[in-house]
């Protein structure tokens, strides 16, 4: 089946030769491949395998059954600029567990929000999954089902930092997250921005700054700021916090 699919794969292209030199693999062993006579080692099949946009159920499953290129991200005309951020963001960089965070309303210029999320890790990727508070929605008269306040992100190793792209379920509405970390006593802090998505508006505010504070996984922190989650006054928001949101300096 293996020497099959790759038969299959290689009309794509005018020349084996050409064909090897670019998947970097001995012509006479590439040749043994096509015939069935020999299996490569796993790095060489995963170096196939991202090459012509596949998986390793090319050993088994005829390749017409396999979908080629179907991660938006991870594919061979987007891994080099988008798909090396996504893979394997450092642990040292964006732990895994519950972060705090805290940004100025879009609603309410003079209302601030507080929240909690929740960073994991999956197959080499990482996510990050919320709930709006259902106090915010409530007061702005919305549904506060769970199904309604979630929102979940996948997130993006950047040269100085991280970036998120968080959406609520079905795209309904989406936002930008950048952070860098921030020199602290726990080496605990990132500051960035966040910007929403919504029509032009000359009252509307679609771009803010944004603070993250991680706070592990322990529940003596973890639930004090989920109950505290949804609109505050600046005064209210802990000092670090409040430092770094600088309210009184315009954001550019």
């Amino acid at each position: 089946m293996f020497g099959a699919n790759l038969r299959e794969l290689s009309t794509r292209y005018d020349s084996i030769s050409e064909l090897s030199r670019r998947l970097g693999i001995n012509r006479t062993q590439f040749n043994r491949y096509l015939a069935g006579e020999s299996f490569p080692r796993p790095d060489v099949l995963a170096r196939i395998c991202r090459f012509f946009e596949v998986d390793a159920r090319v050993l088994l499953e005829p390749v017409e059954q396999i979908k080629i290129g179907h991660d938006p991200f991870n594919n061979g005309y987007l891994r080099d600029f988008l798909g090396t951020g996504i893979r394997d963001v450092p642990e040292t960089d964006f732990p895994s567990g519950f972060y705090r965070f805290a940004r100025r309303s879009f609603l309410d210029g003079d209302r601030f929000v507080t929240g909690l999320v929740h960073v994991s890790r999956r197959q080499n990727n990482t996510f990050l999954r919320g709930f709006e508070s259902a106090k915010s929605l409530r007061l702005q008269g919305l549904p506060t089902n769970p199904a309604v306040r979630e929102y979940r992100g996948l997130i993006s190793r950047q040269e100085n930092g991280v970036s998120i792209v968080v959406s609520r379920r079905k795209a309904l509405t989406g936002s930008f997250n950048y952070l860098t970390r921030v020199a602290s006593f726990e080496n605990n802090f990132w500051v960035g921005y966040v910007t929403r998505t919504a029509p032009e508006s000359s009252t509307g505010t679609r771009v803010t700054r944004l603070t993250y504070e991680y706070i592990g996984r322990d529940p003596r922190a973890v639930l004090p700021a989920a109950r505290a989650a949804g609109f505050t006054e600046f005064e209210d928001i802990s000092p670090f916090h409040r430092r770094l949101l600088q309210p009184d300096v315009p954001f550019t």
